[in-house]
């Protein structure tokens, strides 16, 4: 990792003097308890085809030939996904980080797994998640099949020792025998248990907001201040460079490029170049479990997409999110340390700091005024789906009191400032 030693010393004293204001997660994971596991309700139903909006071909060609769907295996992956028994101690399931109430999110900061352990990261809804390239904060699961082996096996979430160990934990009760020995004629087995619920996962597509019905050619479907703010989101605020890119092809389905950008959330806080040192053996080693387990359990989750790849430009870059429902699966970036949209259009605005070496080229300072702020958070509310409609209302008057009287992040003097030139490393 040369350029990285070479790179260190000018790196630690960057880092020494930063001033952001990001959480801390250095300290130890703390102790809470997990939260009871949600019911699998209506919300948590295969989504209709018939939406809104809904991409038919994209949607057909994100599935692979190897696990094609049939309604017996979304049947057993659905049941799968509300199973605390694929936990160690039957506490957690997928849909304990994944709550079809809160648009298959938590309302966490960070997730709370197996023992109460707290991880690093903050849980993406799955929602729209098959038309996703990657998975994870970072890319490191290239299917949601490798997604869904993942946390079952990760000492913070789920806790199995092996996918073998929680197979044998299901094959224990005759519904599952029967179950799997319907959908795939053959005992329980874990491949064939990450197939079904990864299938079901597939089903979980979200469009029918307001903005849909606007692209379709309603024009009342959305208000004034919205379509300020998609203006706003395509011009001077700068959203597209990463929501939608490329600019003759813009991505409308889930509003991202697929694409890792260190943000300058959260870098300052940590000692990037010793963590990056550490971090190379355990990447050399190729074993996707124990980088899973440094992703989530430990202070090298702030090394993002470099946990991954092992490239310096890689450190503290995170996956683009999507913006569909967006306003009701906060608290919002890779570390859950922004609680409202207004938080978010903060960090942005002020252009994030000259503190970060690894910068994307594309934070700079907006110098966006108060009320175009509130028009881009109009915009986003408006990828609402129709299920969550009353929820995002409820939730939107919630963040915006909240951003009239508490902005940890504004900073009206950096936010219309001239963009300064960055400094080179060496």
């Amino acid at each position: 990792m040369g350029p990285v030693v070479r790179a260190s010393v000018v790196i630690v004293a960057v880092i020494a003097v930063a001033t952001d204001t990001s959480a801390d997660t250095s300290a130890p994971a703390q102790q809470a308890r997990p939260p009871p596991i949600p019911k699998s309700g209506p919300l948590a139903q295969p989504r209709s085809t018939r939406q809104v909006g809904f991409p038919l071909d994209q949607t057909l060609a994100a599935i692979p030939p190897d696990n094609p769907q049939t309604p017996e295996k979304i049947a057993l992956g659905q049941k799968l996904f509300f199973d605390g028994r694929l936990s160690v101690d039957g506490t957690v399931a997928c849909a304990t980080c994944h709550d079809p109430q809160r648009a298959f999110t938590d309302g966490r900061p960070t997730s709370v797994g197996v023992l109460g352990r707290t991880g690093q990261r903050n849980s993406p809804t799955v929602l729209n998640a098959l038309y996703n390239k990657t998975q994870f904060w970072d890319g490191r699961a290239k299917t949601l099949e490798d997604q869904a082996a993942l946390p079952i096996v990760n000492s913070v979430e789920m806790g199995q020792p092996d996918l073998e160990a929680a197979v044998r934990s299901l094959a224990a009760y005759p519904e599952y025998q029967q179950a799997f020995q319907n959908t795939f004629g053959r005992p329980p087995n874990s491949k064939d248990l990450i197939a079904a619920i990864a299938s079901y996962e597939r089903t979980l597509t979200s469009f029918a907001s307001p903005f849909d019905r606007f692209l379709a050619g309603d024009d009342k479907a959305i208000g004034e201040p919205a379509k300020r703010g998609w203006v706003l989101f395509n011009d001077r605020a700068r959203c597209n460079k990463c929501h939608a890119l490329p600019d003759e092809m813009p991505d409308l389905t889930n509003f991202k490029d697929d694409d890792f950008h260190n943000i300058g959330v959260l870098i300052v806080r940590h000692h990037v170049v010793p963590l990056a040192h550490k971090a190379e053996k355990l990447v050399n080693s190729g074993n996707a479990v124990e980088v899973d387990q440094a992703a989530i359990g430990s202070d090298m989750s702030a090394l993002g997409r470099f946990l991954v790849t092992k490239t310096e430009s890689d450190i503290a870059s995170f996956k683009t999110p999507g913006l569909r429902n967006v306003m009701v699966t906060g608290p919002y970036f890779h570390d859950g340390s922004h609680e409202t949209l207004w938080d978010v259009l903060d960090h942005y605005n002020k252009g994030a700091g000259p503190q970060d070496p690894w910068l994307d080229p594309d934070i700079q300072p907006l110098g966006l005024q108060e009320s175009e702020l509130d028009d881009l958070v109009a915009f986003m509310a408006s990828l609402t789906s129709d299920v969550y409609q009353a929820q995002g209302m409820q939730e939107l008057a919630r963040q915006r009191a909240l951003a009239r009287t508490n902005r940890p992040y504004r900073d009206t003097r950096r936010a219309f400032r001239l963009k300064t030139a960055a400094k080179p490393l060496r």
